[in-house]
């Protein structure tokens, strides 16, 4: 049965918010107030470029639904509550968090690229500890600061992040609008009166219906196209009693499949869940084990073994490190080594050695590199990084992803033909975090010559398709830029060094940058700034 709901009539805004993301990356937030109104919030600015502001227009609730309740979902739910909005927040787990939630479960498939596994949504490791200082890791307006009788490090493992963003929903009463232990399997566009299911679109044309109505006839509000959307959850009945009352479900019951309209979705579903795995010569015929850095928890069942870590990303560096302990080789490769690596990884002459990409494996259980050394291997883990993965979203050919891009999206949020009712938040990676205020999204037509503008110059610079929401090198422009459009101040200078320093560190010490650092003066200045803050706005 499809619940319906009344929709109101959109008008274009946003708002913004800063990011508790991953220590892999803290931009989770940045997009998530693109769909708020208008909005004056200290320190943040992406969600408002969605739903809401025309400044000349009455400002309307909508219904928004929010899938994921991590450090993306959070933000976007607190922002759009802000603004009156309807929110409903579908999270699969049983508490917030997201990707910092461990898990020791891992997946019946090791590679995890089995589509029928039993899939597990927590990528971490037992060990991990943040890979940026937790002063840069906090919501803007709700700082990241030690607390008695947690992890006080600047560096802290997963729990203590885990614990801050429980913090923040709890702060903000986030967690009555969370729906937990339910899964989303279907959103699709919905185009009738909220009484039958039949009124989901389920043909292609709609997509051509928009091309002409959206981009041929350049009209300056596609919004008003009205599109709506339908989202179908299962919620899993058979959970059992939870320290809180809101995770208290009925023992025994079927899951409860339901159908409800909303006049928006705002997707936060991460994308540290779906392994990307490297594809080399003869692994079909290859004797020993594989497995991808999501399924890797602690380093023991290596005990002994020949190991070759594919990657030299965080998790690789991390992994390889600690795997030293255990195994009886550690086999590190990459596609390139910098100066930087080249002067730390010799000290672990012996214990690790570092080579090119694997050229080829061979049936005798040998694994030949590229710099033309070989050696009998017993496992292969994957250290290569995820897809992006939205099986549940139906958009008819409007949003694809090809090669882990997301498109086309217009500034990694907004794709022009369904703006401002469906958005992403948190899609790009290496990026630093902003958000809140309000602005008006651009016309259809401006959106797309944008995209396209972007696309044609990655081309000419050679970035790989894949490289689409890497925002490495200009994390800080686009911060900024995303801030000037929505009203907000820019980036502290102390944040932009701090990262700065932070990576520097990481390159020339990964096996101890965690516990040793040189900023004290960008220390002492930002713990001033957060503390100030923390006392202004009287956060617990």
């Amino acid at each position: 049965m499809v619940e319906a709901v009344s929709s109101s009539t959109r008008n274009r805004g946003s708002s913004r918010s800063s990011s508790a993301n991953t220590g892999h990356n803290d931009y989770g937030r940045k997009k998530c107030e693109a769909l708020a109104g208008n909005s004056n919030l200290n320190g943040e600015d992406e969600l408002q470029m969605a739903i809401g502001s025309d400044k000349n227009a009455t400002k309307q609730s909508c219904k928004v639904a929010v899938i994921g309740a991590g450090a993306a979902g959070l933000v976007a739910a607190r922002e759009l509550q802000r603004e009156g909005h309807e929110v409903v927040v579908y999270e699969e787990g049983e508490k917030v968090g997201g990707v910092w939630l461990y898990n020791s479960d891992v997946e019946d498939d090791p590679l995890g690229l089995d589509p029928n596994r039993c899939s597990v949504h927590s990528s971490m490791y037992a060990s991990l500890r943040t890979n940026l200082p937790r002063e840069l890791m906090g919501y803007l307006d709700y700082p990241f600061l030690p607390r008695e009788g947690r992890d006080v490090r600047r560096f802290p493992r997963h729990e203590e992040v885990a614990s801050y963003l429980q913090d923040f929903a709890e702060e903000f009463n986030l967690l009555l609008l969370v729906k937990f232990c339910t899964k989303v399997e279907y959103v699709g566009i919905y185009r009738g009166d909220g009484n039958t299911e039949a009124d989901i679109v389920n043909d292609s044309s709609f997509k051509q219906q928009l091309l002409r109505e959206g981009c041929e006839d350049l009209r300056e509000d596609s919004a008003n196209l009205e599109t709506r959307w339908v989202v179908r959850t299962r919620e899993r009945r058979q959970a059992v009693e939870k320290e809180r009352d809101v995770l208290n479900f009925a023992t025994g019951c079927e899951d409860q499949v339901t159908d409800v309209i909303f006049d928006a979705v705002v997707i936060c579903n991460g994308h540290y869940s779906q392994p990307r795995v490297a594809w080399i010569p003869g692994l079909e015929k290859w004797p020993g084990k594989q497995m991808h850095s999501h399924n890797y928890r602690i380093a023991e069942p290596f005990r002994d073994k020949v190991v070759v870590v594919i990657g030299n990303g965080p998790s690789g560096i991390d992994i390889s490190l600690e795997l030293i302990s255990v195994a009886k080789e550690v086999h590190f490769c990459a596609k390139k080594w910098d100066l930087s690596k080249d002067l730390f990884w010799p000290l672990h002459e012996g214990k690790l050695q570092c080579h090119l990409l694997v050229e080829l494996v061979t049936e005798d259980g040998t694994v030949h590199f590229q710099d033309g050394i070989s050696c009998h291997v017993d496992v292969i883990l994957h250290c290569t990084g995820y897809l992006y993965s939205f099986p549940f979203l139906d958009t008819h050919g409007i949003v694809t992803v090809e090669n882990s891009a997301v498109g086309p999206l217009f500034e990694h949020v907004f794709p022009p033909l369904l703006a401002p009712s469906l958005s992403f938040v948190g899609l790009p990676f290496k990026a630093t975090c902003i958000l809140s205020k309000s602005s008006s999204l651009p016309s259809t037509k401006d959106m797309m010559a944008d995209v396209q503008s972007f696309e044609v110059r990655l081309a000419e610079e050679g970035i790989p398709k894949h490289y689409t929401h890497n925002l490495d090198s200009c994390q800080f422009e686009y911060d900024n830029w995303l801030a000037a459009q929505c009203g907000s101040e820019p980036i502290e200078s102390w944040r932009i060094k701090m990262y700065k320093v932070a990576q520097k560190i990481r390159k020339l010490y990964p096996d101890s940058y965690r516990d040793i650092w040189d900023d004290y003066d960008l220390l002492d200045e930002a713990q001033s700034y957060l503390l100030k803050l923390k006392t202004e706005k009287h956060w617990k």
